[in-house]
């Protein structure tokens, strides 16, 4: 087990465990402890069919590998047959450079979202099994309190994209301009969304999110009916271990191919391009403004938040350097 000298949820600083507040968010104010009762899958057979057979039994889509825990007195445990789920655990996935370091990577970038830029992301920490191994945990936003699930459909839904309709690549091959139409479309307060969905999509390119694909963004349904963006999940810097491109739709920003002069140059995005993105988006020059100036400026809290990661040093390294050299491309326009 590794020596706890901060939070594992929020990262303050002086824990050795779960801080109170932390627990209050995630756990409803539970003392739940950051290990969980079983040993990582392949270490012990008779859990490892446990976790097999609980992948069955999830729905969330996606590649990489999702369990379903929910909460029983102070302490988490796998669902069994016909029980709902409150939250999603991520283990280690496979077939990827630094494979060891994602759930680290997934946990700090969804707190530096939350924390310094205000995006309101699913509750998430770090978690470990009893070896020490370590793995991300999120608590679901689309279940009720009666264990009944809020309407929540993703973008690729929204734009009628199955396999079926649009082939293998279906969740990638559109546009964030094209996605933010769905938000005009489908939600009743989109002037107010538009704002968010801008902020993530900045924030994506930012932090080198490679899979920020139409599955990743979706709308979610509120006590009245209606519907808002939901909050931002699967956030986590790609480019430490895959060599992802700028952006996860393959028609990037635009619906056409407009081109700024820095991307004639330089080949990628910049202010430029975002802020012809936000007009496009149908954010006002003023407002505008505001939501871009956070990610201009040097922020010591986004440092701060990665030195005190569960990170190893040299991925701290190499995640503030893809974030530098990210800030110099956005910034020269």
């Amino acid at each position: 087990m590794p020596e706890i000298k901060y939070c594992p949820g929020s990262l303050a600083e002086g824990y050795s465990t779960y801080s109170p507040a932390f627990l209050r968010r995630m756990f409803d104010g539970k003392k739940v402890s950051h290990v969980l009762p079983y040993d990582a899958p392949q270490k012990n057979e008779v859990e490892t069919a446990l976790f097999l057979d609980n992948r069955k039994r999830i729905s969330i889509s996606g590649v990489q590998e999702k369990l379903s825990l929910l909460l029983e007195k102070n302490q988490l445990r796998l669902v069994r047959e016909g029980e709902q789920g409150t939250y999603i655990l991520k283990p280690i996935p496979r077939d990827l450079k630094k494979v060891d370091q994602v759930p680290a990577n997934e946990h700090l970038t969804m707190q530096i979202a939350s924390q310094v830029y205000g995006i309101n992301t699913a509750e998430n920490g770090l978690i470990f099994f009893k070896d020490g191994t370590p793995a991300y945990i999120t608590k679901r936003f689309d279940i009720k309190s009666d264990g009944s699930k809020w309407g929540k459909e993703d973008f690729a839904t929204l734009a009628g994209l199955t396999k079926k309709t649009g082939g293998n690549n279906f969740k990638y091959e559109y546009s964030y301009e094209e996605a933010a139409r769905l938000i005009v479309k489908f939600v009743p307060a989109w002037q107010i969304e538009i704002e968010k969905y801008f902020t993530q999509v900045v924030f994506n390119y930012l932090f080198s999110n490679g899979d920020a694909h139409l599955k990743n963004f979706a709308i979610l349904e509120n006590i009245n009916g209606d519907h808002f963006l939901s909050p931002a999940y699967d956030l986590v810097n790609t480019r430490i271990h895959v060599d992802d491109t700028d952006f996860a739709l393959d028609k990037g920003l635009f619906a056409d191919d407009f081109e700024s002069d820095a991307f004639r140059i330089t080949y990628h995005r910049s202010l430029e391009d975002f802020i012809e993105f936000g007009h496009r988006i149908g954010i006002e020059n003023n407002r505008l403004q505001k939501l871009i100036d956070p990610f201009l400026v040097e922020e010591e809290k986004v440092e701060s938040l990665v030195k005190r990661s569960f990170l190893s040093e040299a991925t701290k390294r190499g995640y503030l350097h893809t974030l530098r050299t990210k800030k110099n491309w956005l910034v020269r326009g």
